[in-house]
């Protein structure tokens, strides 16, 4: 009986360092995180002989054991997860429960037929199939979450695997196993059945909401693209307006000119054409590249830089056949740019400056900031993107660029010289980008 829950066991450690390694953003390369990940997979085999072998009715050591052996499971998942913090917890509490499964699954079929080799073969299958099950359904789902911030209660979710995996200990190892109630079967089954529809179903809903906000945001900036055409709009009618009553009015303003020059009063005729210039350049509609949302968006945000008192330089290039979204370029340019006009605002009592290059062609994509900063940044050591340092509801804009950045198979870098920060996109497109 011992060397058959001896092999259950480590067949069981197998499938939870693959669950942890798999659905783990590693820190380290993927050679390393094997090497760490087998060393748990050891370290749990090697604890197993205590309480299996040298003190197999010990209460205590079984007990004193396994809180050691989850300490190295949660530990190894939390050390090589790229972020340290309680969504790679959940993640590492909620592979322990998925393999309890192909655990208890051995245990039922020991127990039914007596053999023990069919019961090892029946868990190694029910293991894997839930393995391939999750990794094709949830993990993606759970991968594109992980980076996410728009949860902020994780350490509140990490109680759902906890209390399962509480409820699967006491339904089925400690202290009576299922071999001495074998009547808990059933009601084990339906409980691992429930848990993981929950799982997949919180992950969905998470999913859900986050594409819920996704296409808010979207509408958000929509609304705003076609609130500054409209702004557009009326501006071009305006001056339109305005140019026609300055055409009727030119036959006056060249008779004024004829009748002044036949006076001599040239300084007269001077004012008279500053006039007409004037009216003229009230009325011009600034162009600053061909996109007309990309235009848009851009002269919404220089307005609020000029009403700050903030120079603002910039070269905008955009070709027709440029291989990005224009909303999605508009987004992230928004982005940057009201970062970097938030962090200039501190420089209240000197002339502050932003820099923007946007050069968006057919075949490369080329968008940086330049700002001055204040207070000291600190860099995130995974993502290399500024912390925000006014708390876990700010700092999208960088997450958006990086995503955007990521999308259209760019790179992102920014750092800090010279009491200059510097953020820059860089793609090259080898073929039409969809």
């Amino acid at each position: 009986m011992s060397n058959f829950s001896n092999i259950s066991y480590m067949i069981s450690h197998i499938f939870l360092l693959l669950f942890i390694y798999l659905f783990t953003k590693h820190r380290y390369s993927g050679r390393k995180t094997a090497v760490i990940c087998f060393g748990a997979f050891a370290a749990l085999c090697l604890f197993d002989q205590l309480k299996l072998l040298l003190y197999p009715d010990s209460v205590v050591c079984y007990f004193v054991v396994t809180l050691v052996q989850i300490f190295i499971t949660q530990f190894t998942a939390v050390f090589i997860c790229a972020r340290r913090n309680s969504k790679a917890l959940f993640m590492g509490l909620s592979s322990s429960n998925y393999v309890i499964a192909g655990s208890i699954a051995s245990s039922i079929l020991h127990i039914y037929t007596g053999n023990a080799a069919l019961a090892l073969a029946g868990g190694f299958a029910v293991h894997l199939v839930i393995l391939l099950v999750l990794s094709f359904r949830i993990r993606a789902i759970w991968l594109r979450n992980f980076d996410r911030e728009n949860m902020t209660n994780w350490w509140e979710l990490c109680l759902i695997p906890v209390f399962f995996y509480c409820s699967f200990t006491f339904l089925a190892f400690f202290p009576y196993t299922l071999y001495d109630n074998p009547d808990n079967i059933p009601g084990t089954i339906i409980f691992i059945v429930t848990m993981f529809v929950s799982y997949i179903v919180v992950l969905r809903y998470m999913e859900s909401e986050y594409q819920k906000t996704n296409i808010y945001w979207k509408n958000v900036l929509y609304k705003s693209c076609i609130s500054g055409l409209e702004d557009q709009y009326r501006l071009v009618e305006q001056s339109e307006q305005n140019l026609k009553i300055l055409r009727h009015d030119m036959r006056h303003y060249s008779g004024l000119i004829s009748s002044l020059l036949d006076q001599g009063e040239y300084a007269e005729i001077r004012r008279v054409v500053d006039h007409i210039n004037e009216v003229t350049d009230e009325n011009r509609i600034t162009k600053y590249c061909d996109d007309l949302i990309i235009n848009t968006v851009f002269s919404n945000l220089l307005e609020q830089a000029h009403d700050r008192g903030v120079q603002v330089s910039h070269d905008i290039r955009t070709g027709k056949n440029q291989q990005v979204s224009s909303c999605e370029l508009a987004v992230v340019l928004a982005n940057l740019f009201e970062n970097a006009l938030n962090c200039v605002t501190e420089f209240a009592d000197k002339k502050s400056f932003i820099h923007i290059k946007l050069h968006s062609a057919e075949d490369y994509l080329l968008l940086q900031v330049e700002n001055e900063y204040g207070e000291e940044m600190e860099f995130d050591s995974v993502s290399g993107l500024p912390k925000s340092g006014k708390g876990s509801a700010h700092g999208f804009g960088m997450q958006s660029a990086q995503a955007f950045s990521e999308k259209i198979g760019g790179s992102l870098g920014c750092y800090c010289e010279g009491g200059i920060f510097h953020i820059m996109i860089y793609a090259k497109f080898q073929g039409v980008f969809l």
